[in-house]
């Protein structure tokens, strides 16, 4: 299964990055995401008001979405989360900072580890610690630019640029070295969801969808 996941991972690229969204509008939101090319769904643990929506979230996608969509956690930082996305039947574990245990916990239980990192040192720690994934973040802040002189030597690392990733860089990103990307309110922005507007998530997708198709050629 952990292999799966990651060659999904190389494959579709894309992660929609879903926070605080209520249970009544998941179904939707992962009907706009799926119909316009998204395959791979990261919903986010909200260190501010607890862990019960992501957990409703994550079931909701287990038990409907599950043959259509490849899921996992965010802002995973420690090991009682993890364990609870495993039962959950989430695919893998992204966290905004590197923590060992986490790592470890996330392979023990045959999942995929994507750690966020933000320098050379905390990169090659990730990887020695049996990270799948090098998640670059904030990339927004960072750059491209930041990506390009982190992966040059660095460059048997597989790196996810997350944070401040839209449609007009991604391919300088691509270019850069990263081989995925995490997009969160620029490809569902919970202004939308509020509004019911899911065909604009369903256009933002597309759009994406569309962004990785020209880097592949």
């Amino acid at each position: 299964m952990r292999q799966e996941t990651i060659a999904a991972i190389e494959t579709h690229k894309v992660f929609a990055i879903v926070r605080g969204i209520s249970p009544e509008n998941v179904r939707p939101t992962m009907e706009a995401l799926h119909q316009g090319g998204i395959r791979l769904v990261e919903v986010t643990f909200d260190r501010k008001n607890g862990d019960e929506g992501t957990l409703a979230a994550l079931d909701i996608l287990a038990s409907e979405f599950s043959d259509r969509l490849i899921f996992g956690a965010g802002t995973v930082t420690t090991v009682e989360q993890v364990k609870a996305v495993k039962a959950l039947g989430g695919q893998f574990i992204v966290s905004p900072d590197l923590n060992v245990e986490v790592i470890q916990a996330t392979r023990e239980l045959d999942m995929v580890s994507l750690p966020g990192v933000m320098t050379p040192t905390e990169a090659v720690q990730a990887d020695a610690a049996g990270a799948d994934f090098i998640k670059l973040f904030p990339g927004g802040l960072l750059g491209p630019g930041y990506l390009g002189a982190l992966s040059a030597p660095l460059s048997d690392l597989k790196f996810i640029a997350v944070g401040g990733v839209d449609s007009d860089n991604i391919a300088a990103f691509a270019k850069a070295g990263a081989i995925g990307f995490g997009i969160g309110s620029n490809l569902v922005n919970n202004t939308l969801v509020e509004n019911q507007e899911f065909d604009k998530i369903y256009q933002n997708a597309c759009r994406y969808k569309q962004a990785i198709e020209l880097i592949r050629k």
